[in-house]
């Protein structure tokens, strides 16, 4: 098993209507021959049952001074609304935004996408594995490079019989590791991790999660670490494929990982891009997703509960032609913690949830009995006790399932691909570094 990384540092109520009958919801006829995703219409189809949990919510959150008019749901199954309040006005997101930032990732490029990072060298490759010039490190962007992976790229680089570098660590292009923005920062990283002499305790702790056996990298570097806009008269030498766009999204998700959303949503054009690929992607009106940056970080970022909803389930249709589900791309509440310690949420649910000063919010998919697939999303805005918020929407969730009963087993649809091995296995794997 490869090992893992800690990523530290996600209008009324309906009248009342006869509910109609549902079925397990088909994706394929949400499919255009091309692959994209179009939506069903949203039918006004108000459950008793929903509306009465969502009151009940409403009303503890009066309770803790948080007035109903702030507040923001949607609860959908298939084409059917069940409950809302005030859900189509848009409203402070917090790490929900990492559900466009996402959708935006996965339209531009696809679930198995690999970032390349290649290496070169400026100079000539002596017998006794001095080189004597420059080691340059060409970035392609890859978001989720951290000690593991450098350690990896430096044992691929001893293996291709380099030992010395007598100039300079040149980077180029767009580099980062162990979610720094500054490229002369990163390279300072890549640097320790390229020499096991000069490791930081932290290194050696991630070191110690790789498998048994792992050689431990010595590549001196003679010179200093540079930033440069490019490097010409270049060879060569190796090419280091990033994990799948899904592990990295699933990692940004489970962990709520800032640097991986700002980074992913600057690659793509920055959170007004995000924004509007998300909408377009979803068909909601662009008016209910506004957005600065890609993580969600200050109040700026706001969308409308529906817009979450809509975009979660256009994120599932999406995936349907690879056999992945959101279950690939979001925590689930009995197989991952990340931010979801010490939440009471149905087991098998997907889910990511969002927090600010004035902002806790809780989007995804609940797996119930009559009704397979329930989309929801709980905007609760205002200062209050963060435990005590939490405890409201878990007891929303809690009084669905209540009601349309305990799925058993889990839906298809909400299983997780057992091709896939998680990105904590994958860290560090040797065999996506190339020789060139």
């Amino acid at each position: 098993m490869w090992g893992y990384v800690t990523v530290a540092f996600l209008s009324g109520v309906m009248a009342v209507e006869e509910v109609q009958s549902m079925r397990a919801v088909d994706w394929s006829p949400w499919l255009t021959g091309s692959g994209v995703t179009e939506m069903p219409t949203p039918i006004d189809a108000p459950d008793p049952g929903a509306v009465a949990a969502v009151e009940r919510h409403l009303s503890s959150l009066a309770g803790l001074g948080l007035p109903a008019a702030d507040q923001g749901v949607w609860i959908q199954s298939g084409a059917e609304v069940l409950a809302s309040h005030r859900g189509m006005i848009p409203t402070p997101a917090a790490s929900l935004t990492k559900i466009p930032t996402t959708l935006a990732a996965l339209v531009t490029w696809t679930p198995d996408y690999q970032f390349e990072t290649l290496v070169e060298m400026q100079g000539q490759l002596q017998p006794d594995g001095v080189l004597q010039g420059n080691l340059v490190i060409r970035g392609g962007g890859d978001p989720l490079f951290v000690w593991e992976e450098a350690i990896a790229l430096a044992n691929a680089l001893q293996a291709r019989g380099i030992g010395q570098v007598t100039g300079d660590l040149i980077i180029v292009g767009d580099f980062s590791m162990n979610f720094q923005g500054d490229p002369a920062q990163s390279g300072q990283f890549l640097r320790q991790a390229l020499d096991a002499a000069r490791w930081s305790s932290e290194a050696a702790t991630q070191f110690a999660t790789l498998p048994t056996g792992t050689p431990r990298p010595q590549i001196s570097i003679g010179g200093t670490v540079k930033v440069a806009s490019s490097a010409a008269d270049t060879t060569p030498l190796l090419k280091h494929r990033s994990l799948p766009l899904t592990q990295i999204l699933k990692a940004m998700n489970i962990y709520s990982n800032n640097f991986i959303a700002d980074d992913l949503a600057r690659q793509l054009g920055g959170g007004s891009q995000v924004a509007q690929i998300a909408a377009e992607a979803a068909t909601v009106p662009s008016t209910e997703i506004q957005l600065i940056n890609g993580s969600g970080l200050g109040e700026e970022n706001q969308i409308s509960p529906r817009a979450v909803a809509t975009m979660l389930m256009t994120i599932q249709a999406h995936l349907q032609p690879y056999d992945l589900t959101v279950a690939d791309f979001f925590p689930v509440v009995g197989r991952e913690r990340g931010t979801l310690g010490g939440r009471q949420i149905v087991a098998g649910a997907a889910v990511k949830t969002g927090t600010l000063d004035r902002v806790s919010s809780l989007a995804g998919v609940i797996p119930t009995g009559d009704r397979p697939l329930v989309w929801f999303s709980l905007m609760d805005i205002g200062t209050g006790d963060l435990d005590a918020l939490h405890r409201g929407q878990d007891r929303l969730l809690q009084s669905l399932v209540g009601q349309w009963g305990t799925a058993d087993p889990l839906p298809p649809d909400l299983q997780p691909s057992d091709r896939l091995p998680s990105y904590q296995q994958e860290l560090g794997n040797p065999a996506r570094n190339e020789s060139l």
